[in-house]
């Protein structure tokens, strides 16, 4: 982990995905290339997708009471044991709109 000059942090992680989930990212590479007019990586897609959540999340109407603990509030240490299957499975439902539909 390494801290940027716009006050923010870059971690890098490895994650292994099923074809489907890199599938998915696919097409939202390809929606956000239409729309930006240019190529788009993968890389580039999901931290659109991951931006654009951030924002729409703090964008709440009036009198909205946020949620009691997030996942960016809890400490690593206190995140229950999952299986990593899970555990990515869970973070590209969050990015791609979906966690709790399934």
């Amino acid at each position: 982990m390494h801290a940027l000059p716009d006050g923010e942090a870059e971690l890098t992680l490895v994650v292994r995905l099923p074809w489907e989930d890199v599938a998915r990212l696919g097409q939202e590479a390809g929606r956000l290339a239409t729309q930006l007019r240019r190529p788009v990586t993968l890389e580039e897609a999901v931290n659109h997708r991951l931006r654009s959540t951030r924002v729409a999340s703090h964008a709440k109407p009036a009198g909205e009471q946020p949620p009691a603990v997030t996942a960016g509030a809890a400490s690593v240490s206190s995140l229950p044991s999952r299986p990593p299957a899970e555990q990515a499975r869970q973070a590209i439902d969050r990015i791609n709109g979906t966690a709790g539909t399934a």
